[in-house]
Parts: structure tokens; sequence; C-alpha cells
């Protein structure tokens, strides 16, 4: 791949794809486990990018982050990912500044979600924050950005009741086991893999159904006994997987691996077998439902399930709106404030300079000359030139840049850019 080399400032993006436009299969190519995150990071830093985070989760891949170009940030996307240039061009996105402030503000409040208002997306930006932070990779944009979505996010919690009803992948998929098993009580559940969702799985199943139905295995086997104990059910090992799924009738697979962990290889079937897979990229080879008795349901068909819950939901959609247009322009005007105020303080300290020199005339040519009455004047002068040029460059309509450029020019000012 080529490396841009461009002279002009870094703007502000987004590159990524999310569950809109990315099937699972898509996804899963450009799903970034956490070694991949690292080295990101680490390229990141080598090719001199500033500031930027990555997050990757079942239904997104994104880069938030500051570049000359957007392409190297979609660069770094594809080289730790199993994605290629032209599949991310298909079913991506690019946003820029405002654009992109606005999308990472829909996206950590829930509005942008699979599932509307699943708020699990903000502990994933939050634990990127702290992972770029830690490779001093967070200007003090980036931070006061992603400070003020997570206050958007709780605020969108707190008031309103966009989250309220139990809906998440894990809970679609315990309904969706309840509507089409029938006899779910006398049924055999095997959970295959204990990382968030499937943690999440088994506790809303050990709310609805009988503890000695459900058993656990993981390949870590200490992490399911600690599941276990704290929800009272059965754990066997990692050797006995072909056994226990023999003997299930629901097996949910959660493993979160980025290579099939179920093949119909393994499936010796004595009778029905419902299988969900609730991982990204999926864990279970398509190759299952070349068999008789298997039914296969991927988590794109659960996120799809609509209730009376999500509906519900909606009608809260404004209220969040609303949040998030308040802690937005706040952000948005401290961007602006800190853009200009340089070239403010700059401005402020020529005119002093001009005012200095015109006294200092006035002081050899009058003898009667009032300094204190000529340097309140002087200062009320100039403290109103000063507001008029703040005023205009808080403007909505004003283009920043450019005013700014156009006045450091017209007083010949040089000033010294925030980061």
């Amino acid at each position: 791949m080529e490396n841009y080399t461009i002279s002009k400032p870094a703007s502000f993006y987004v590159v990524g794809l999310s569950y809109k436009k990315a099937d699972a299969e898509i996804r899963g190519k450009f799903s970034l486990d956490n070694e991949a995150k690292e080295a990101l990071l680490l390229q990141a830093r080598n090719e001199g990018i500033e500031s930027l985070i990555v997050t990757s989760t079942c239904n997104r891949t994104e880069i938030y982050g500051f570049a000359q170009h957007p392409f190297q940030l979609i660069k770094l996307m594809c080289e730790n990912s199993l994605g290629t240039i032209e599949e991310f061009q298909k079913v991506a996105y690019v946003h820029k500044n405002k654009e992109a402030i606005g999308h990472m503000f829909r996206v950590g409040t829930g509005l942008d979600s699979q599932i509307l208002g699943d708020f699990e997306i903000i502990s994933q930006i939050k634990n990127s924050f702290v992972a770029s932070k830690n490779h001093n990779l967070v200007n003090s944009h980036l931070e006061r950005l992603c400070n003020a979505v997570i206050q958007a996010s709780k605020r969108i919690k707190n008031e309103t009741e966009i989250s309220s009803g139990a809906t998440s992948v894990s809970f679609a998929a315990v309904r969706y086991i309840f509507n089409n098993v029938e006899d779910i009580s006398n049924k055999n559940i095997l959970l295959f893999g204990t990382g968030k969702i499937g943690r999440n799985t088994c506790e809303n199943l050990v709310k609805h159904t009988k503890h000695e139905q459900i058993t656990l295995i993981n390949r870590t086997k200490d992490k399911a006994e600690k599941l276990a104990r704290k929800l009272d059910v059965i754990v066997k090992d990692y050797a006995n997987l072909e056994a226990e799924i023999q003997k299930a009738d629901v097996l949910v697979v959660a493993t979160g691996a980025q290579n099939p962990t179920i093949d119909k290889a393994i499936l010796n079937l004595k009778k029905p077998l419902l299988i969900l897979d609730l991982s990204v990229p999926k864990n279970v080879n398509e190759n299952v439902q070349e068999l008789d008795d298997v039914t296969l349901i991927h988590m794109d068909h659960l996120s799809q399930m609509t209730d009376e819950t999500l509906e519900n939901r909606k009608k809260h959609v404004p209220a969040a709106e609303a949040i998030i247009e308040e802690i937005k322009d706040e952000f948005i005007s401290w961007t602006k404030a800190r853009k200009f105020a340089p070239t403010i303080h700059a401005l402020k300290e020529k005119l002093n300079t001009i005012k200095e020199k015109e006294l200092t005339a006035h002081r050899k040519k009058f003898n009667n000359f009032h300094e204190e009455q000529a340097e309140i004047i002087s200062n009320r002068i100039i403290q109103k030139i000063t507001n008029h040029f703040a005023n205009h460059l808080k403007d909505d309509a004003t283009m920043v840049d450019e005013s700014i450029e156009w006045i450091e020019k017209i007083f010949q000012i040089e000033t010294v850019k925030n980061d």
C-alpha cells in the first residue's frame, strides 16, 4: 500500500463499517482482537498519527482519529485485519470533522446500535480510549470528545427510557429458544464459550430455566468454573465437547474465536439440535446446515427481532437526540473557541503594542497628557475590537479557519496552534 505524505493540517475522521451494510462474514474479516488493536496502535505511532482510538465489536469496527487523509486510517484497519481495501470500499463509511463527531455521539449513546438503546458500546469506547491513552495517542480534542460522548450516554441512560426493558442479543437468544423449542423445561442447553455475550446469555438462561439443564464448556476451564459458581450451573471439560453436544437440544456458541469452533464433522447427532451462533466472526461453520437435524441461527437474525420493548424505545429517541445536540454544541463551541483563542490573544497583544507606541508618541507631544484616561479609553477600545472578532469567529456561519487566516494576515500576527 502507498503511504500518503500530505502537508495540509490533519482533520478528524471516522472510518469504519457496521451491521448496516456489512454482513457478519465481512464484519468478521475486519474484526480486531486485543492483539490486533495493540499492533494497530503501535503502527499508528510509527506512521506519525497523532491521535486515534479503535473500537471493534460484533456489530462494527471503527477508527476515530486525526489524519491528513482518511486512507491513512483505512490502511491501518486493513493491514491489521483480514479485510481488504476493496471489501472495505463496498460496505464502509468515512465521515469528517462535524459529521465524524456527530457519528461518534450516535454510536456511543446507543442510537446507532443494532438493537436501539444498547449501551454496551460505550464501555468499548472507554476501553479504547484508555488503550490509546497508554500509547500517548490521545490529544486534548479527542479526550474532550470521548468525555462528552460518555457524558451524553450517561445522561440519556438516566434521563430517558431508551434503554428500558430487557433487549440485547443475549436476551433475544433466550427469547428465540423459548419461542421455538417445545417443552424447553425438559431440554438440555449447552453453552460453549464464556465471553461477555456468553456470560450474559447464561445469566438470562438461568433466570428463565432450571439450573441443572445448563452445561458450560470453555477452552479455559477455570473461566467456566468461575461463572458456574456464580450461577450454579454444570461445567464440563473442553475434551467432552462432542459428547455434550450429542446430549444437547440447544447449543449456544459464543466463543469469540477468529475461526469456526463448531463444524459438522464433530456433530454425531442422535436428535435434532438448535444452534445459536452469537459470535463475530461466525464461530459455527455453515456446513452444519447440511445435516438434516440441525437448525442454525446467527446473531444477525436475532438482532432483527422486534417487539414491544424496541417499539417503546423509539418513542424516546427525540429526547435522546436533544441531549446529544446540547452536549455536542457545547463541545463544538469549545473546539471553536480553542481554535481561535490563540489568534484573539495574539490580536490583543498586537493592538496593545500599537497602543503603547501611540501613547508614547502622545506623551512626548502633549505636556498635559492624561495618562490614566488614555489608558482606560484605549483598553476599552481594544476590548471592544477583540470582542467583535471573537463573536464573528463564534458564529455558526463563520468559516473559522479562513477568518483566522485573514486576521493573522491583516494584523501580521503569528500564533501557536493548540494540538
